[in-house]
Protein backbone atom coordinates (compact mmCIF):
# COMPACT_ATOMS: atom_id res chain seq x y z
CA UNK A 1 0.00 0.00 0.00
CA UNK A 2 1.09 3.24 -1.11
CA UNK A 3 1.87 5.72 2.04
CA UNK A 4 1.71 9.39 1.82
CA UNK A 5 5.79 9.37 3.02
CA UNK A 6 6.24 6.96 -0.43
CA UNK A 7 5.03 9.80 -2.06
CA UNK A 8 6.84 12.24 -0.94
CA UNK A 9 9.77 10.35 -1.57
CA UNK A 10 8.90 9.99 -4.76
CA UNK A 11 8.16 13.94 -5.35
CA UNK A 12 11.77 14.54 -3.98
CA UNK A 13 13.11 12.07 -6.42
CA UNK A 14 11.81 13.80 -9.15
CA UNK A 15 13.24 17.26 -7.98
CA UNK A 16 17.03 15.79 -7.60
CA UNK A 17 16.47 13.92 -10.84
CA UNK A 18 17.72 17.28 -12.56
CA UNK A 19 15.13 15.90 -15.52
CA UNK A 20 14.95 17.98 -19.07
CA UNK A 21 12.76 20.44 -18.88
CA UNK A 22 11.20 19.23 -21.97
CA UNK A 23 10.54 15.73 -20.94
CA UNK A 24 8.90 16.84 -17.44
CA UNK A 25 5.03 18.21 -17.11
CA UNK A 26 4.52 21.61 -17.67
CA UNK A 27 1.08 22.09 -15.82
CA UNK A 28 0.35 20.33 -12.32
CA UNK A 29 -3.08 19.51 -11.22
CA UNK A 30 -3.72 19.16 -8.16
CA UNK A 31 -7.07 18.73 -5.76
CA UNK A 32 -8.31 18.31 -2.08
CA UNK A 33 -9.54 14.78 -2.77
CA UNK A 34 -11.07 12.72 -5.71
CA UNK A 35 -14.68 13.92 -5.20
CA UNK A 36 -13.37 17.01 -6.48
CA UNK A 37 -12.41 15.40 -9.68
CA UNK A 38 -15.98 15.64 -11.85
CA UNK A 39 -15.49 19.36 -11.26
CA UNK A 40 -11.73 19.44 -12.16
CA UNK A 41 -11.77 17.21 -14.82
CA UNK A 42 -12.31 20.37 -17.20
CA UNK A 43 -8.90 21.29 -16.52
CA UNK A 44 -8.00 18.14 -18.18
CA UNK A 45 -10.43 18.98 -21.03
CA UNK A 46 -8.96 21.73 -22.11
CA UNK A 47 -5.51 20.67 -21.61
CA UNK A 48 -6.54 17.93 -23.73
CA UNK A 49 -8.24 20.40 -26.26
CA UNK A 50 -4.83 22.55 -26.63
CA UNK A 51 -3.03 19.62 -27.94
CA UNK A 52 -1.18 18.74 -24.04
CA UNK A 53 -1.25 14.62 -22.95
CA UNK A 54 -1.60 13.52 -19.26
CA UNK A 55 2.20 12.52 -18.24
CA UNK A 56 1.95 9.59 -15.70
CA UNK A 57 5.25 8.68 -15.78
CA UNK A 58 7.96 10.94 -14.84
CA UNK A 59 10.68 9.57 -16.16
CA UNK A 60 8.80 8.18 -19.16
CA UNK A 61 7.57 11.59 -20.82
CA UNK A 62 4.31 11.19 -23.58
CA UNK A 63 5.19 11.78 -27.42
CA UNK A 64 3.77 15.55 -26.77
CA UNK A 65 5.49 18.58 -26.55
CA UNK A 66 3.86 19.54 -23.64
CA UNK A 67 2.15 17.37 -20.83
CA UNK A 68 0.43 17.63 -17.12
CA UNK A 69 0.17 15.68 -14.42
CA UNK A 70 -2.46 15.69 -11.56
CA UNK A 71 -2.60 14.11 -7.36
CA UNK A 72 -4.77 14.35 -4.92
CA UNK A 73 -3.43 16.68 -2.06
CA UNK A 74 -4.91 17.29 0.57
CA UNK A 75 -4.26 20.74 2.86
CA UNK A 76 -5.46 19.21 5.63
CA UNK A 77 -5.06 15.53 5.70
CA UNK A 78 -1.97 15.42 4.31
CA UNK A 79 -0.52 19.24 5.03
CA UNK A 80 3.08 17.32 4.92
CA UNK A 81 2.42 16.37 1.42
CA UNK A 82 1.65 19.31 0.48
CA UNK A 83 3.90 20.92 1.16
CA UNK A 84 6.73 18.76 -0.55
CA UNK A 85 4.45 19.31 -3.44
CA UNK A 86 4.67 22.78 -3.43
CA UNK A 87 8.24 22.93 -2.29
CA UNK A 88 9.51 20.66 -4.98
CA UNK A 89 7.33 22.14 -8.26
CA UNK A 90 9.94 23.98 -9.97
CA UNK A 91 12.68 21.71 -9.76
CA UNK A 92 10.32 19.17 -11.39
CA UNK A 93 9.64 21.14 -14.40
CA UNK A 94 6.22 22.68 -13.69
CA UNK A 95 5.70 25.83 -14.43
CA UNK A 96 1.85 26.40 -13.53
CA UNK A 97 -0.40 24.69 -10.81
CA UNK A 98 -4.07 24.34 -10.90
CA UNK A 99 -5.32 23.55 -7.38
CA UNK A 100 -8.91 22.60 -6.69
CA UNK A 101 -10.78 22.74 -3.36
CA UNK A 102 -14.06 22.25 -2.08
CA UNK A 103 -15.71 23.48 1.06
CA UNK A 104 -15.86 26.42 3.15
CA UNK A 105 -11.86 25.96 4.35
CA UNK A 106 -10.78 25.65 0.96
CA UNK A 107 -7.28 26.22 1.55
CA UNK A 108 -5.36 23.79 -0.79
CA UNK A 109 -5.03 26.62 -3.43
CA UNK A 110 -4.00 29.59 -0.94
CA UNK A 111 -1.31 27.17 0.81
CA UNK A 112 -0.09 26.02 -2.59
CA UNK A 113 0.36 29.66 -3.85
CA UNK A 114 2.11 30.52 -0.97
CA UNK A 115 4.99 27.49 -0.68
CA UNK A 116 5.40 27.52 -4.47
CA UNK A 117 5.69 31.00 -5.50
CA UNK A 118 6.75 32.56 -7.93
CA UNK A 119 5.49 29.65 -9.83
CA UNK A 120 1.50 30.93 -10.16
CA UNK A 121 -1.09 28.85 -9.18
CA UNK A 122 -4.38 29.00 -10.48
CA UNK A 123 -7.40 28.49 -7.88
CA UNK A 124 -10.29 26.93 -8.65
CA UNK A 125 -13.46 26.70 -5.84
CA UNK A 126 -14.95 23.48 -6.16
CA UNK A 127 -18.46 24.78 -4.23
CA UNK A 128 -19.98 28.20 -4.87
CA UNK A 129 -19.01 28.23 -0.95
CA UNK A 130 -15.16 27.55 -1.50
CA UNK A 131 -14.76 31.10 -3.80
CA UNK A 132 -14.01 33.26 -0.56
CA UNK A 133 -11.64 30.65 0.98
CA UNK A 134 -9.89 30.36 -2.49
CA UNK A 135 -9.78 34.38 -3.09
CA UNK A 136 -8.75 35.38 0.27
CA UNK A 137 -5.36 35.76 0.06
CA UNK A 138 -3.46 38.89 1.72
CA UNK A 139 -1.25 41.44 -0.35
CA UNK A 140 1.77 40.59 -1.37
CA UNK A 141 0.72 36.45 -1.82
CA UNK A 142 -1.13 36.13 -4.82
CA UNK A 143 -3.10 33.48 -6.29
CA UNK A 144 -5.25 33.52 -9.86
CA UNK A 145 -8.67 32.36 -9.72
CA UNK A 146 -11.62 30.91 -11.47
CA UNK A 147 -15.33 31.00 -10.75
CA UNK A 148 -16.52 28.11 -9.07
CA UNK A 149 -16.56 24.74 -10.82
CA UNK A 150 -14.62 27.23 -13.76
CA UNK A 151 -11.50 24.16 -14.16
CA UNK A 152 -11.85 24.28 -18.02
CA UNK A 153 -11.38 28.23 -17.81
CA UNK A 154 -8.49 27.41 -15.18
CA UNK A 155 -6.96 24.71 -18.07
CA UNK A 156 -7.01 27.53 -20.44
CA UNK A 157 -5.67 29.77 -17.89
CA UNK A 158 -3.01 27.76 -17.24
CA UNK A 159 -1.80 27.51 -21.29
CA UNK A 160 -2.14 31.58 -21.42
CA UNK A 161 0.76 31.55 -18.43
CA UNK A 162 3.18 28.84 -21.33
CA UNK A 163 1.94 30.74 -24.09
CA UNK A 164 3.88 33.40 -22.93
CA UNK A 165 6.91 31.23 -23.90
CA UNK A 166 5.85 28.66 -26.28
CA UNK A 167 4.54 29.94 -29.48
CA UNK A 168 3.10 26.75 -30.21
CA UNK A 169 0.82 26.87 -27.49
CA UNK A 170 -0.16 30.42 -28.26
CA UNK A 171 -0.95 29.33 -31.37
CA UNK A 172 -3.41 26.78 -30.31
CA UNK A 173 -5.20 29.03 -28.25
CA UNK A 174 -5.61 31.25 -30.75
CA UNK A 175 -7.20 28.78 -32.80
CA UNK A 176 -9.17 27.50 -30.34
CA UNK A 177 -10.86 31.04 -29.50
CA UNK A 178 -11.38 31.60 -33.48
CA UNK A 179 -13.19 28.23 -33.51
CA UNK A 180 -15.40 29.68 -30.73
CA UNK A 181 -15.97 32.80 -32.53
CA UNK A 182 -17.47 30.51 -35.91
CA UNK A 183 -19.62 28.88 -33.58
CA UNK A 184 -21.10 31.72 -32.57
CA UNK A 185 -21.56 32.66 -35.97
CA UNK A 186 -22.85 29.36 -36.89
CA UNK A 187 -25.54 29.53 -34.10
CA UNK A 188 -26.18 32.96 -35.60
CA UNK A 189 -27.10 32.68 -38.95
CA UNK A 190 -28.81 29.44 -38.15
CA UNK A 191 -31.29 31.25 -36.10
CA UNK A 192 -32.00 34.23 -37.97
CA UNK A 193 -32.17 31.98 -41.37
CA UNK A 194 -34.30 29.30 -40.20
CA UNK A 195 -35.94 31.32 -37.63
CA UNK A 196 -37.03 30.10 -34.37
CA UNK A 197 -39.17 27.37 -35.08
CA UNK A 198 -36.99 25.97 -37.63
CA UNK A 199 -34.13 26.47 -35.20
CA UNK A 200 -35.87 24.43 -32.44
CA UNK A 201 -36.96 21.72 -34.99
CA UNK A 202 -32.83 21.77 -35.95
CA UNK A 203 -31.91 21.12 -32.36
CA UNK A 204 -34.51 18.11 -31.56
CA UNK A 205 -33.11 16.45 -34.76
Amino acid sequence: MTTVQDLIDRLEAEADADADPETTPDVGIIMGSDSDLPVMEGAYDALDELGFAEQTDFHEAPDARFTYESYVVSAHRTPELMYVYAETAAARGLDVIIAGAGGKSADLPNMTASIAYPIPVIGVPVQEKSVDSVIGMPTGAPIVAVDAGKSFNAGLSAAQVLAREHEAIESRLVEYHEDLKSGVAGVSVALHDLGIDGFRARDDE
